[in-house]
């Protein structure tokens, strides 16, 4: 059953003068530990792909907030939830989906929630779409 569906729209171009006047602390006030270091190798290596890379995880978190009913209120907050890839050698690998941590993984979990999302992007936009669902 559903419990909740939520989607964002996010402005790259917001993302990059953010990123331009606060520098690496707007990145760490939105990206987990993992996602920290993948967004570090994507922005050395390409800066654009990089900015591309924190908006898709901001709108998916967005999104994911919607989709639970809280927003970004506690135990919601940005660095509990990461916007992970499924492994290699996963059916599905590539696949984004949602990893939650501390305080934020404890709740959803009480509630037998599962969460689904997917994050795309293009020049000047990305979106997300996240339905949350009641297991069983």
């Amino acid at each position: 059953m559903i419990y909740g569906i939520g989607n964002d729209i996010c402005d790259v171009r917001r993302i990059r003068a953010s990123l331009e006047r606060h520098g690496d602390r707007f990145a760490r006030k939105v990206l987990s530990d993992g996602e920290m270091a993948t967004w570090q190798a994507r922005s050395t290596r390409w800066p654009e792909r990089g900015v591309r890379y924190l908006a898709t995880r901001f709108s998916a978190k967005e999104a994911f907030s919607k989709a639970i009913g809280l927003g970004m209120r506690m135990p919601m907050t940005w660095r509990l939830c990461e916007i992970a890839n499924l492994p290699a050698g996963h059916p599905n690998a590539g696949k984004p989906c949602i990893v939650l941590h501390g305080e934020l993984k404890r709740w959803f979990e009480s509630k037998g929630l599962q969460a689904h999302v997917s994050v795309t992007d293009e020049t000047d936009y990305a979106a997300s779409f996240c339905v949350v669902e009641t297991r069983g």
